[in-house]
């Protein structure tokens, strides 16, 4: 007899439109630090690339954003997250580069999924209490509509991995092949932020790579540019 077809969880059609790359927050425009290794000639090709992007994962993705979402699912309040991640994000693009998406996330959010939580975080930006950064706007949002922990998180930073991706795929350039060769590959170091993330605390977050930082620094005063970030 032919199997009775299921629905999905209530939450998973959210969390696509969620984490979809169509979603207007501004993501194509950020490189979040790529760029400068490109200009230095240390990023050429798929494998180099391929490098970074582990080690991006590895570090300011596991460290900060997947630290915040996690923090805030374990009900820290979400002002004092903002202000953890603003005083973190030590390059200026970078924390800009936060805001602004995460700005632009908590606008569509208040539009396509309206939460008690998710107003107060915006009253808390309005009102100048916090900054707005975009992974904790997705946090708000997603656990809002009941997304599990393990798997807003997968989501985020696969979501984060796939627009970087893209952006490398135009900038270096990369063939589209090329591109989904290394999202493949990337599942695994996305997989393994999740499993780092859960074993961090408090005195971790932020612990990010000095070299990583300075190159994120000198973006904004490379001589030609393609994104903001």
């Amino acid at each position: 007899m032919p199997s009775t077809p299921t629905s999905p969880a209530p939450y998973q059609l959210a969390l696509q439109q969620l984490c979809d790359s169509a979603l207007p927050t501004g993501a194509f425009a950020h490189s979040l630090g790529f760029e400068s290794y490109i200009d230095r000639g240390l990023v050429h090709d798929e494998e180099s690339f391929g490098v970074w992007l582990a080690a991006f994962v590895a570090q300011q993705l596991s460290y900060s954003d997947a630290l915040a979402i996690r923090f805030l699912y374990e009900d820290v309040p979400v002002a004092e997250l903002d202000a953890l991640l603003t005083a973190q994000l030590l390059p200026r693009q970078l924390r800009e580069a936060s805001i602004k998406m995460g700005t632009r996330l908590l606008e569509i959010g208040a539009e396509i999924f309206p939460s008690p939580e998710l107003a107060e975080y915006r009253a808390l930006v309005g009102s100048g209490r916090a900054a707005g950064h975009q992974p904790l706007a997705f946090a708000v949002v997603a656990r809002s509509q009941g997304v599990p922990r393990p798997e807003a998180l997968a989501a985020y930073l696969f979501a984060a991995v796939t627009s970087l991706t893209q952006n490398a795929v135009r900038a270096i350039p990369l063939g589209q092949n090329a591109g989904q060769r290394l999202l493949r590959k990337a599942a695994d170091d996305v997989a393994a932020a999740v499993r780092r993330a859960g074993r961090l605390d408090r005195s971790d977050f932020g612990a990010v790579s000095p070299g990583l930082e300075i190159s994120q620094m000198r973006h904004e005063r490379q001589r030609a540019r393609m994104f903001m970030s």
